[in-house]
C-alpha cells in the first residue's frame, strides 16, 4: 500500500536505508540531504519503506506546491527492487490533491509513460562508467581533451584534496558567478552547509588544483552515494581556464576512481558547450524526466 507520510511522521532510518541499498541510488533523496534544501519536505511511501517518493513542500499565497529545489538535479522513486520502480504511475496518482502545482524532475530510473494530466519533459545527464582501467578509460577521450591534459601536466599543477568549501565558493563568486544573478545568498550558504555534512558523513570531498604558485586556481565538490559520485559544484579561476586546470581535476579523480564500477555524474547538461566538455571525456546522454502536474484554478493557471 502506498501511504502519504508527512515530513514530521518520516521515520528517516528507515528512509535512508531504502535510499541507500535502493536500485537507483542517488545522494539528493537521503534525508539529510532534504533537510538543507528544503525547509519541509512529504512523502509516498510502500509498505514498510519498501520505496519512497519525496515531495519537497512550499507553501505561496496559502497554495500548496512541490518543486525541485535548488542543488537537487533529480527525485523521483527509489526503490529496493525493480519491480518497485514499475509503481511509479501509482506513486503520482497518490500525491495528494493538496498539492496544487507538482514540478520534479525524476530520476534516471524513474520513468513515467503518458500520464492523463501531466506534461513530461525529457532533460540530458552526462555520465561515464568508471569500470575500465585507466589507460583504456583515457583511450577514449577527445584528442581537445588530450592536449588540454597535456598542457596542464606541464604547467605543474598539484593536486589537493578536502580543502576548505568555503575556498571552493569563493574561486566560483570571484568567476562565473559575478554573472549569475538568480544565485542568492541564502543559496551558497545552503551549498556549503552541504559539503560540510557531507564530509562529515565521509560521503563529500573537495578537489583543489594549485598553480606553481602554491594559488588554488580551480576545484570541484564530488558527492558519493553508494554507486555513484556527483560532480555537484566546480570553482575555476581566470588561470585555471588558462593552465586546464578543470581538465586536470576531473581527469585526476577518473585515474583514482578507474576500475571501481562507480558511476562518475557530471550533473548535467542541457548547456550544449558543457555537454560537449563532458562528452569529450567519454560520457553519455542518461535522460531523465521532468513531471509537471497543474491543479490550480483555471484563472492562476495562467501565470504557471
Amino acid at each position: 500500500m502506498i501511504r502519504f507520510v508527512k515530513h514530521k511522521d518520516v521515520e528517516t532510518d528507515k528512509w535512508d536505508v531504502c535510499i541507500r541499498i535502493s536500485v537507483n541510488c542517488m545522494p539528493y533523496a537521503f534525508s539529510w540531504y532534504l533537510d538543507i534544501v528544503v525547509d519541509e519536505w512529504d512523502a509516498l511511501v510502500l509498505n514498510d519503506y519498501e520505496a519512497v517518493l519525496p515531495l519537497p513542500k512550499k507553501n505561496k499565497f496559502s497554495i500548496t506546491y512541490s518543486s525541485t529545489p535548488f542543488w537537487v538535479q533529480q527525485l523521483g522513486l527509489f526503490s529496493k527492487t525493480t519491480s518497485g520502480l514499475k509503481r511509479l504511475a501509482d506513486f503520482v496518482k497518490a500525491i495528494p490533491k493538496e498539492y496544487k502545482f507538482i514540478e520534479l524532475n525524476l530520476n534516471f530510473d524513474s520513468v513515467l509513460e503518458d500520464f492523463v494530466g501531466a506534461k513530461l519533459r525529457m532533460n540530458t545527464n552526462y555520465v561515464l562508467q568508471l569500470n575500465k582501467p585507466y589507460l583504456e578509460q583515457s583511450s577514449i577521450y577527445s584528442k581537445n581533451l588530450k592536449r588540454n591534459l597535456k598542457k596542464a601536466n606541464s604547467n605543474s599543477l598539484q593536486l589537493f584534496k578536502n580543502d576548505s568549501p568555503t575556498g571552493l565558493i569563493k574561486l566560483f563568486r570571484e568567476d562565473k558567478g559575478k554573472y549569475i544573478k538568480h544565485f542568492t545568498n541564502l543559496d551558497y550558504k545552503k551549498l556549503e552547509s552541504i559539503m560540510h555534512v557531507a564530509i562529515q558523513k565521509h560521503c563529500g570531498q573537495v578537489l583543489m588544483a594549485y598553480d606553481e604558485g602554491n594559488r588554488s586556481v580551480a576545484g570541484m565538490f564530488l558527492l558519493f552515494s553508494t554507486t555513484r559520485v556527483v560532480l555537484l559544484f566546480t570553482g575555476n579561476s581566470k588561470e585555471g581556464k588558462q593552465l586546464s586546470a578543470m581538465p586536470f581535476l576531473i581527469d585526476s579523480f577518473i585515474k583514482e576512481a578507474s576500475n571501481s564500477g562507480l558511476v562518475f555524474d557530471f550533473d548535467g547538461s542541457n548547456d550544449l558547450n558543457l555537454a560537449r566538455f563532458y562528452r569529450s571525456f567519454g560520457a553519455i546522454d542518461e535522460p531523465y524526466q521532468n513531471l509537471k502536474i497543474n491543479r490550480l484554478p483555471l484563472l492562476l493557471r495562467l501565470f504557471k
